[in-house]
């Protein structure tokens, strides 16, 4: 069982790595912090981006519940 799960947890790591690197840049990283028009807070994601954010929380959740279970296994 302990195996099925690593083996999981990594399907799940590498799928949570590629949504994240499909998304788009939503401004100009840390320098969108200062204002513009183009800022961190003010685009809203529509399409396969927001597909891609919804994908990416739930992998993230998904991996964060499947680790714990792991690690309460092997403790």
């Amino acid at each position: 069982m302990l195996t099925v799960l690593m083996i999981l947890d990594a399907i799940v790591c590498i799928a949570l790595i590629a949504a994240v690197l499909g998304q788009e840049a939503k401004s100009a990283g840390m320098g969108g912090l200062g204002g513009g028009a183009d800022t961190v807070f003010s685009s809203k994601a529509r399409g396969m981006d927001a597909l891609l954010a919804r994908v990416t929380v739930i992998l993230a959740i998904l991996f964060g519940l499947i680790t714990i279970v792991i690690a309460r296994m092997t403790s």
